[in-house]
């Protein structure tokens, strides 16, 4: 695991890392590229433009939750030093995997004196929060919507299930067992309920502005003005199918295919393909800029090297 880590910290494996992830995103872009170009010219560029706008917006809500989480596990870094870490490690999701962008998450952290188990837990727990509220959001906006869904049994039991895990008691649980599996120290300090309801209103307000977003693409493709609550609903399922299947970067074509069928009728002839393509580069473009942002502060003036912090920092095995 030494040897591991010390690859890890290698600046050279960390630049082929970020080539990796830049690639994967020019890919998502590239791949659809044609298409592109014919969807940009149907959309209104007012739509577009507030469409990303809205984007980043959202993207604030995910930082803001995940840096909830991490500071309830113990480790208060301060706006700079968590927009670097977070929107830099975010580049990961276009590697195919997973799990990418944690690891990046972890070591980013180190570099502020964040232990790479707090991170890494931070970033998990961060992840499964919005996997359950996306399942909390979209089942009733779906049923409430009228859409017609066959797996809307399915999606009814997992509503419980998600729910389970927004409780401080099974998260904890998660990470304990996550640690013995790993075989690192136990985290210092658990999840507590003002920390996770924190970290879960963020996550529920960031698919409400995402929802938003792809609704906003929508209109300008004759989506109607009353389909809010549907869409809000549809893309939070579809990031949840987009996120499970591991092998596909960002949840690229997954998540395309199941907004395109739950959105489909809802939408003229053709209008859908147009909406999650355009929904899919505002979303590559806002992660790259905001990554990049997040790269241009740390080659600026340094930022405080260490996070303000509850009891012990950080165990031999973390550094």
């Amino acid at each position: 695991m030494t040897a591991v880590l010390g690859v890890l910290r290698s600046p050279w494996v960390r630049i082929g890392f970020v080539v990796v992830a830049l690639a994967g995103a020019a890919y998502a872009i590239a791949s659809d590229w044609g298409p592109i170009v014919a969807a940009l010219h149907r959309l209104p560029l007012g739509n577009a433009l507030l469409a990303v706008a809205v984007n980043v917006v959202y993207l604030g809500c995910t930082w803001a939750s995940w840096r909830a989480v991490l500071t309830d596990l113990g480790s208060r870094l301060g706006v700079r030093a968590s927009f670097e870490v977070f929107f830099l490690s975010q580049i990961g999701k276009y590697v195919p995997g997973g799990v990418w962008h944690m690891v990046a998450a972890s070591e980013l952290g180190l570099d502020r004196q964040v232990p790479r188990r707090r991170s890494f837990s931070a970033i998990a727990v961060a992840t499964v929060v919005a996997i359950a509220t996306a399942l909390v959001a979209a089942v009733p906006l779906l049923v409430l919507s009228g859409r017609s869904i066959a797996a809307r049994g399915w999606l009814w039991l997992s509503l419980p299930v998600a729910l389970a895990f927004l409780a401080p008691a099974v998260l904890n649980r998660l990470l304990a067992l996550a640690m013995r599996v790993l075989r690192r120290e136990p985290l210092e300090h658990p999840m507590t309920a003002r920390g996770t309801a924190a970290a879960t209103g963020w996550a529920l307000l960031g698919w409400c502005v995402v929802g938003f977003q792809v609704w906003l693409v929508g209109l300008g493709l004759g989506l109607g003005r009353s389909s809010l609550v549907a869409v809000i609903g549809a893309y939070a399922i579809a990031w949840v199918a987009g996120f499970v299947v591991v092998v596909a970067p960002a949840g690229l074509g997954p998540r395309e295919l199941v907004l395109g069928v739950l959105l489909a009728g809802a939408l003229p002839a053709g209008s859908a393909v147009v909406l999650v393509i355009v929904t899919r580069l505002v979303q590559t473009v806002v992660d790259v800029a905001m990554a990049a942002a997040g790269y241009v502060l740390t080659r600026r003036a340094p930022s405080p090297a260490t996070a303000s912090t509850r009891g012990e920092d950080r165990a031999p095995s973390d550094r």
